[in-house]
């Protein structure tokens, strides 16, 4: 699975993801300041799940009908990069439900 992190989501937190040998790119790899609308069409054109704090992709996705290949939209609390690092690495990797 191909996955594309927002600009909301830390460079330290994309790159433990690779390391972990998770297939992930940042957004401010591709173009900083990437328009939200463009950022779901880029992970439809893609096939990679887009993974953001941003609420916004709710309205894109509902109102506008541009719809990324895959969400995962974080409500959690951005304590640090080690806890969003943990939980995604919870989520990606440990709970063997995403990457297998």
């Amino acid at each position: 699975m191909k996955f594309i992190a927002d600009e909301n989501i830390p460079l330290k937190v994309v790159k433990r993801l690779k390391d972990m040998g998770v297939n992930i790119t940042s957004i401010t790899e591709i173009q900083i300041g990437m328009d939200d609308e463009e950022i779901a069409k880029l992970s439809q054109r893609e096939e990679a799940i887009l993974i953001t704090f941003d609420k916004d992709f709710g309205e894109i996705i509902f109102r506008k009908s541009v719809k990324p290949h895959g969400l995962i939209l974080l409500r959690i609390s951005p304590k640090s990069v080690n806890y969003i690092s943990d939980y995604l690495k919870w989520l990606l990797v440990e709970s063997g439900d995403v990457l297998t």
